[in-house]
């Protein structure tokens, strides 16, 4: 299967992941996280899993247990880590932790290296009793609330290692290495793969979308943080310029996510009954929709307000198309301003861009060019999955010189 992605990113790449793989045979590895589906944490680790086995590897992926009052919990932390002024009720600490040991005492933790993917299941590392134990952060942590960062690094900081998407993520009140690892598409995932324009078409028509007309498309969690609201506005303001304009925003459910059945609820309010404006809720396995409308769509938008990466913008550059992304956590590296599309900081900008894109279709094909090529060079998962495979010789070597 590896060898698949020879196409993409040619014989040296992937003889170096295979080198790689060779070197840690021996070692058994756990990823954890919150949820099988729904966001980029779960759809990286349903390719990455088994693209390390396919090297041999002996991965296992578990994912922990909670119930709505954990996930309440731990979303208002990652709104307070993000954010930073959100108050965080003291039980909050108390119901965390408790879920902590309950998913300590049902998983088995007795692995060589344990990936353990952003806070909800930080806490697992008070339990660890062997093992090389990594922390994956994907999420914007480079300014919290500083009461729940303080009681979460008392967790972050027993680990081994850290992992961030970009250097302004790492913080500089942790001892332990920090390691950095940009998140990847796959091009041969449902998400990316071809598909032909009468089955583009068809999607799009099946959800009462004119092809014909101009798209501007977002794809995220109905989430403030991703800022549908302001994505409505932009697509207004947009609309009295480029009559005949639709706005498509695709999102999909995460258990772990309590707050998306009221953010949409908010979005459609926003939305007064516009034909033209199309919020769909559809289940997170929807890939093939998801391909469908990126490559229908004229232009794409990724307007966060905070992110940590945003793969939605690597698989609209991966399929050609221009982003429009707010100036925020990793769409800075993705959205290279005026060459793969365009940084917005506020409705109106986002608005004025998106109608020099829709005007300009030549402009539209430098960038999707521009865009496809810089995605190949940095967000592919073979560049990911060689990181996480030189993580992991890092932290061995390292443990091993310290004992």
């Amino acid at each position: 299967m590896i060898e698949r992605y020879i196409q993409f990113v040619g014989e040296d790449e992937v003889d170096a992941i295979v080198k790689l793989a060779e070197r840690l045979q021996d070692l058994s590895i756990l990823h954890v996280n919150s949820t099988a589906a729904g966001g980029g944490v779960a759809e990286i680790l349903n390719r990455l899993v088994p693209l390390m086995r396919e090297l041999g590897l002996r991965v296992d992926w578990r994912v922990i247990r909670g119930d709505q009052e954990f996930f309440t919990v731990t979303k208002t932390f990652h709104n307070a880590l993000q954010v930073g002024a959100v108050e965080v009720p003291r039980r909050f600490y108390e119901i965390y932790e408790r879920w902590q040991e309950i998913n300590a005492n049902e998983l088995d933790l007795d692995y060589d290296v344990v990936f353990i993917h952003d806070p909800q299941p930080a806490g697992l590392v008070k339990y660890r009793k062997r093992g090389l134990w990594i922390w994956r952060c994907h999420i914007d942590v480079s300014t919290p609330n500083p009461e729940v960062w303080g009681f979460l690094r008392r967790y972050v900081s027993q680990y081994d290692a850290a992992i961030f998407h970009i250097p302004e993520f790492a913080r500089d009140d942790l001892e332990i290495p920090q390691l950095l690892i940009p998140p990847s598409i796959d091009p041969l995932s449902p998400k990316n793969v071809e598909l032909p324009p009468t089955a583009v078409e068809r999607v799009v028509q099946k959800f009462d979308v004119d092809p014909e007309r101009p798209i501007l498309l977002q794809v995220s969690r109905f989430d403030r943080a991703k800022d549908p609201l302001g994505v409505v506005e932009a697509y207004r303001l947009a609309r009295r310029r480029v009559p005949g304009l639709q706005l498509v925003y695709l999102g999909s459910p995460a258990h772990d996510d309590p707050e998306g059945e009221a953010v949409y609820r908010e979005t459609v309010e926003a939305a007064g009954g516009d034909p033209d404006i199309h919020l769909l809720m559809l289940p997170p396995d929807s890939h093939y929709e998801v391909n469908a409308f990126q490559r229908a769509a004229t232009v794409v938008m990724q307007k966060s307000i905070r992110e940590g990466f945003g793969l939605t913008v690597s698989e609209a550059l991966w399929k050609k198309r221009p982003v429009i992304g707010g100036k925020t956590g990793g769409i800075k590296i993705q959205v290279i301003h005026g060459v793969t599309g365009f940084l917005a900081t506020s409705p109106r900008t986002a608005a004025h861009y998106a109608v020099y894109l829709l005007r300009e279709k030549r402009l539209r094909e430098e960038m999707g060019a521009a865009g496809r090529e810089h995605v190949r060079r940095n967000f592919l998962i073979t560049h990911q999955l060689r990181r996480y495979l030189m993580a992991i010789a890092y932290v061995a070597k390292r443990a091993m010189w310290s004992d």
